[in-house]
């Protein structure tokens, strides 16, 4: 089956959790203890991760910087969908919800990331021509405004399905999109009848079908010169919660209908599907249920944060930092002597982690078997792992510039004239250490095996 893919702007949205007994004595606010910090992807992140709870390939184009907070949105992400980046302008976009007992008491926002207007990489265009569905989470900071992306994403709604998840400070959808999902109040902001809503935005966005999502009562579909109201079903409905989180409803909305509409559902099907999987989704929890927690160790939080924020206690503690490095992609006893021996040498282990790009580029257009979030959580599993890093370069060279590790460990398989860091260890007053490997483990060996060659 093609892949479902989602176009549209992430974020990193992060649930602060605390308790709040005390107001501050310069302000009647309160003071909030942090006890907690969770992290997911936000905006078309979110409606990524949502879809390939229902879609077995999903590909997410999106704009990505270069800075801490896009670089935990990859860890994020890497795991569940493929990534198809474009150009980011500015700094990632977080959003920080501050909660206590379970309730909202502010939210802060940064980041002023837009997506780039001036280029769309082929590889992107590639995978947009080859989706079976097509899901747009148009959140305001500039993706859909491409004029090249809306050339294809035109194009690609004569072809296969587009469900485009609109945004008032967003482009139009495409014409040709087979539904648009507006909310209620980004509906009743274009077009304040209610009565006429959905058949009038239809006509204004020449789309097959328009639902105009109304919460806990369900959607309003236009689909030709029919409107029709598609309620909750009451198996589905929100039970024992006065204020249920509904954060991400929307996407979740989105992403089942597209998800229905790549499975040859019609469109009543698709937006029936979509109406019960939002209602599930916020009985569930609503999106805090998908996030990850932000604690040391935790390698989706920012794998590099805590390998550096570990080499830090260690220095400072007179301890000795070890650290190795290599693709641990199918992780075999051999490569579990080798951690359980470098982590002996010292007093703390870092693994330096080749990303799913430097694999390709070693390994061949086969690899990695695991992708880097996944390959990093099951080193970090490991008691003898402190920590965790990726890195995409052809060696660790420019991580280990940071890290200055007292140890620089390797397999006994090499020599120290075949590892290009050992300049960059050596300077920074570290050893190469060369330890014995488990003989008889190698993963290219094991996938051979596996594929009765």
């Amino acid at each position: 089956m093609k892949p479902l893919v989602v176009v549209g702007d992430v974020f990193l949205d992060v649930d602060t959790e605390g308790t709040a007994d005390r107001l501050c004595p310069d302000a009647p606010v309160p003071v909030v203890d942090v006890a907690r910090r969770w992290l997911r992807p936000g905006g078309a992140g979110l409606a990524a991760v949502l879809a390939a709870r229902s879609a077995a390939d999903v590909v997410l184009v999106a704009a990505f910087g270069d800075d801490l907070a896009a670089r935990t949105l990859v860890g994020l992400l890497e795991p569940e969908v493929t990534l198809a980046p474009v150009p980011l302008c500015g700094a990632t976009v977080s959003k920080t919800r501050v909660r206590a007992a379970g309730q909202s008491l502010l939210r802060l926002d940064s980041g002023d990331g837009i997506a780039s207007g001036q280029t769309l990489p082929e590889r992107t265009e590639r995978m947009l021509r080859r989706a079976g569905t097509i899901l747009v989470a148009d959140y305001g900071r500039g993706l859909t405004r491409n004029p090249r992306l809306r050339a294809v994403l035109a194009d690609m709604a004569s072809r296969v399905p587009v469900v485009w998840d609109p945004h008032p400070r967003g482009a139009a959808p495409v014409p040709g999109a087979r539904l648009v999902t507006p909310n209620a109040s980004e509906a009743t902001a274009l077009v304040p009848d209610a009565v006429e809503m959905p058949g009038l935005l239809r006509e204004r966005w020449r789309a097959d079908a328009v639902a105009v999502t109304l919460g806990a009562r369900g959607a309003l579909v236009a689909e030709g010169s029919a409107v029709r109201r598609v309620p909750v079903p009451q198996r589905a409905h929100v039970t024992g919660r006065a204020a249920p989180d509904t954060c991400g409803a929307g996407d979740r909305f989105a992403a089942a209908a597209a998800a229905a509409l790549l499975d040859g559902a019609p469109v009543g099907e698709a937006v029936r599907v979509a109406v019960e999987s939002a209602a599930r989704f916020v009985a569930a929890g609503g999106a805090s249920a998908l996030s990850v927690e932000d604690r040391p160790g935790t390698v989706a939080v920012s794998p590099e944060e805590d390998a550096f924020a570990v080499a830090a206690r260690v220095r400072a503690a007179g301890g000795r930092l070890v650290a190795t490095g290599g693709c641990f992609d199918l992780l075999h006893p051999g490569h579990v002597s080798l951690l359980q021996r470098a982590r002996a040498l010292g007093d703390a282990l870092v693994v330096c982690l080749n990303s799913d790009s430097s694999v390709r580029r070693l390994k061949g257009p086969g690899r990695p078997l695991l992708s880097a979030g996944d390959r990093a959580r099951l080193l970090s599993a490991l008691s003898v792992v402190d920590a965790v890093v990726i890195f995409d370069e052809p060696s660790p060279s420019e991580v280990l510039e940071r890290l200055r590790p007292d140890v620089w460990a390797k397999g006994g398989d090499y020599t120290e004239a075949d590892l290009p860091e050992r300049a960059v260890v050596r300077r920074h007053g570290g050893e190469i250490a060369l330890v014995a490997t488990l003989p008889g483990y190698s993963t290219t060996k094991l996938v051979a095996a596996a594929a009765g060659r």
